[in-house]
């Protein structure tokens, strides 16, 4: 599971530098027609990004905290903020216009691929355990952690979703359900934030945002590829294993969590096709190492295992258990969805790349056996659970 966690986190560092060329471009006052006819500026901008998370991250994990404090106030002033402002001063719809017809649209297909989207935002949550090692009392912290990252950013999505359809001429509205707008959010934000001013201010907090998330993902692989390594579960454990005298973080695993995504922007500066499959696999990847988890934890339920630690959910504990796996399989079901041609085996490169990260996985678990090497406890749910409620 930890070798398709990293793969993943790494393909999620590509993703998210790649959506923010766009913006830091903007912020340097590069023009969107400019940006869009030389893809060139784009790699530029996603490489810098990436090297500039990399030298923060390197600063340290005070530094890492206080940067991260500040993405996440950004975000929420750019996301919860701009969708309030929106709500109160620029409102130009009533609530009905949620369940507003408009022309011939598919409103199945529509409320399912908008459903889709959640896919997409409540899976960045486990980020909060990678670095648990460096958390006060992380066996309450972290769980809480958790909540929160779901809770906020559904709560910031509804506010800003909300606040463009509102905020957004009946016009305009109809012009994207025929696909005759393309960018809705743009127009909005031309015409309800003061012109270019306006919307420059809004794409510098953006920015800040993405910059934070880069260095939390980051931060996060790096962790995950260093916890392993040190226990010689990793090829290269020794090297990947090392940590700065000076800053105590991983510097060897920062730099791979940054230079294999460097090269993956390169590859989709090469074939820009690749952006949207890669983004995909990114959030594949990751559902599947879930389930992985939630399966194997139903299966010790079953055995008797009842969590004992400070956080668990009781007698609630299995249901919950079973509804997560039943929505993560439907989830992977419709993220394995092939492309147009609607053929599952020459036009699904999610599946693609699943199998090529899968394939090389196992043949290293059972070739290397590498599990033979670590000294952690496994295979003892049961027992530790026990203990714990006894109080041994």
């Amino acid at each position: 599971m930890a070798h398709r966690v990293g793969v993943r986190l790494i393909v999620t560092i590509t993703s998210v530098a790649e959506y923010a060329g766009g913006f830091f471009a903007t912020v340097l006052g590069i023009p969107s027609d400019v940006f869009a006819a030389n893809p060139l500026i784009g790699l530029a901008c996603a490489v810098g990004l990436l090297l500039l998370a990399l030298l923060l991250n390197l600063g340290g994990t005070k530094s890492l905290a206080r940067i991260a404090k500040i993405g996440l106030g950004a975000e929420l002033v750019g996301v919860v903020g701009l969708g309030l402002y929106l709500l109160i001063f620029h409102r130009q719809n009533d609530v009905s216009i949620f369940w507003a017809s408009f022309g011939s649209a598919d409103y199945g297909s529509a409320f399912v691929a908008a459903a889709l989207v959640g896919l997409f935002m409540f899976y960045g949550f486990e980020a909060c355990g990678d670095v648990a090692e460096e958390v006060t009392d992380a066996a309450r912290e972290v769980p809480k952690a958790m909540y929160l990252t779901i809770i906020v950013g559904g709560v910031s999505a509804l506010a800003s979703f909300s606040g463009y359809v509102l905020a957004a001429p009946p016009q305009l509205l109809a012009d994207v359900a025929s696909g005759a707008n393309t960018d809705p959010i743009g127009t909005i934000l031309k015409a309800d934030l003061g012109g270019e001013l306006g919307e420059r201010l809004f794409l510098i907090i953006a920015v800040m945002a993405f910059i934070s998330c880069v260095l939390s993902l980051q931060a996060a692989a790096s962790r995950l590829l260093h916890s392993f390594a040190r226990d010689h579960m990793l090829p290269a454990s020794g090297w990947l294993g090392k940590i700065s005298d000076r800053t105590k973080v991983p510097t060897n695993a920062l730099l791979v969590a940054s230079i294999v995504p460097m090269i993956l922007c390169v590859i989709i500066f090469v074939n820009p096709a690749t952006l949207i499959p890669i983004t995909t696999f990114a959030v594949l990847g990751i559902y599947i190492a879930f389930q992985s988890v939630v399966l194997a934890s139903l299966i010790q339920r079953f055995r008797g295992w009842k969590p004992a630690g400070p956080w668990n959910l009781g007698g609630f504990g299995i249901v919950v258990n079973v509804l997560a796996l039943a929505y993560g399989l439907w989830a992977i079901s419709w993220l394995l969805q092939p492309g147009a041609s609607g053929d599952w085996f020459t036009d699904n490169v999610s599946l693609v790349g699943v199998v090529t990260v899968l394939v090389p996985g196992l043949l290293y678990l059972f070739i290397a056996r590498p599990y033979l090497r670590s000294n952690a406890p496994h295979s003892d749910a049961i027992e530790v659970a026990n203990k714990m409620r006894a109080g041994k």
